[in-house]
């Protein structure tokens, strides 16, 4: 249709087509939704049957199981809570932002390694 015959057509046969056209989209895309999603259930396929292979069952997400990540081992402590550790990632602790903004240096709350030397009660002599 080219845009002529849209622009001699009147108020009422725009609308008419209007509607026509919005009811033929959603259909197509109510269609192509569904097609969409057979291709999905196809694809996961797969994935669910390893799974039930594996030994491992999955309860109502399909979505594969997390990666396993090693544990992070602690970077620092709270002198006053010992317990209290950070490893260095994401939002530091309430306790070392505290004691960072009151003077102390991050390096005074390291977790010292076996065999390595406190650099804080060196008094800045190396040996």
């Amino acid at each position: 249709m080219r845009r002529q015959d849209l622009e001699a057509m009147d108020f009422e046969e725009l609308w008419l087509l209007h509607e026509e056209l919005t009811k033929i989209l959603a259909e197509k895309i109510t269609a192509e939704k569904r097609e969409l999603e057979k291709r999905l259930a196809q694809l996961n396929q797969p994935d669910q049957f390893a799974g039930a292979e594996g030994g491992a069952t999955t309860t109502g997400s399909s979505q594969p199981p997390r990666r396993k990540y090693p544990k992070v081992v602690p970077k620092y402590f709270n002198p006053l809570k010992p317990t209290e550790t950070w490893s260095g990632r994401g939002k530091q602790p309430r306790w070392l932002v505290a004691a960072l903004q009151s003077g102390h240096t991050l390096e005074e709350f390291r977790i010292r390694e076996n065999g390595e030397a406190p650099s804080r009660n060196a008094g800045g002599h190396e040996h």
